[in-house]
């Protein structure tokens, strides 16, 4: 299998987990998801400071800042085999 199959399936398999995973855990698979598919980020931070939400997305995001597309993907897949187990 190519790397974006590996990728779709794990994102599949990402909403099919056993339980739940942290908070922590969720914003890792959604920073490594955005830098995926997306590259660095593109978008402003959010402008309502008490959007904590929306500004621990932005931020986890922001830190993969340079990584490449690719790794992100190998961690993302890495991830979610680690969760499934």
């Amino acid at each position: 299998m190519q790397l974006q199959e590996l990728f779709e399936k794990a994102v599949k398999e990402s909403k099919e987990l056993p339980s739940k995973p942290d908070n922590e855990t969720l914003l890792k698979l959604y920073a490594l998801y955005k830098q995926g598919t997306e590259g660095d980020i593109n978008t402003e931070p959010p402008s309502n400071p008490f959007d904590f939400v929306s500004k621990a997305k932005y931020n986890a995001w922001s830190d993969l800042k340079g990584k490449t597309k690719d790794v992100a993907m190998n961690e993302y897949i890495a991830l979610v085999n680690q969760l499934k187990s």
